[in-house]
């Protein structure tokens, strides 16, 4: 009997640590798919059609750049912060404290947000308002803003990109950053970025960066650009 009874004891056991195994894999399951809401970025809404920025910036390279690329930011960036100090920090908080692979992809994201919001079909022209009068201000010109920006950004050694800033004061700065980066590290206030990785312009313009950058002022929406400033 006491042999039955050793069994009957042992199989209970077995089947109580099996549903306890059950569910623990259940909780794990339950905190994975918690963990995969709680990854909140997400690459910002194009405010156009994919084909509406042709022929500056093909359909093609759109969905490419957009599509893929700034895709691949907000995923890793998602993916890298569980975990970390950055887990529930927003964007720009991430960008000015972090390094590293964090910094890299949040970089990036904040960058093509910032990039992606700042054309239109048929825009171009120039700024009014304050962000035209500090441009002319500053530069004597739209024409020799214009100039000089084409002229950093053509001049970013391999991929980065090329800001037009501003401080506290309104004071406007263009800024050559490196790969992902963004003025706001320096306490500046990023108004507008044209990326010179070889991404965004290569299908369309293969080597020709600086017709590239001479091309992008066709499409740019001011009304959304000087909003920032």
């Amino acid at each position: 009997m006491k042999t039955i009874k050793y069994y009957i004891i042992a199989g209970l056991f077995a089947l109580s640590m099996a549903s306890c195994g059950n569910s623990n894999a259940k909780n794990n399951e339950n905190n994975n798919s918690k963990n995969l809401k709680e990854m909140k970025f997400e690459k910002v809404a194009l405010p156009y059609a994919t084909d509406a920025l042709e022929p500056v910036i093909s359909k093609t390279t759109i969905e490419l750049h957009y599509g893929k690329h700034h895709q691949a930011y907000i995923d890793n960036l998602n993916k890298l912060i569980v975990g970390t100090e950055f887990e529930n920090a927003d964007l720009e908080t991430i960008v000015k404290k972090s390094d590293g692979a964090i910094f890299n992809n949040a970089g990036q994201a904040l960058n093509h947000n910032i990039y992606f919001t700042s054309f239109k079909a048929n825009g171009g022209g120039e700024p009014q308002g304050k962000l035209g009068e500090a441009i002319v201000a500053q530069y004597g010109s739209f024409d020799k803003f214009k100039e000089e920006f084409n002229a950093a950004g053509a001049t970013v050694f391999g991929s980065g990109w090329v800001w037009l800033a501003k401080d506290a004061s309104g004071k406007l700065f263009i800024e050559k950053e490196p790969n992902a980066g963004n003025p706001i590290t320096k306490g500046l206030t990023p108004i507008l970025g044209f990326d010179v990785w070889e991404h965004a312009y290569y299908l369309d313009y293969q080597n020709r960066r600086a017709d590239h950058l001479k091309e992008v002022w066709k499409i740019i929406d001011w009304e959304v650009v000087s909003s920032r400033y």
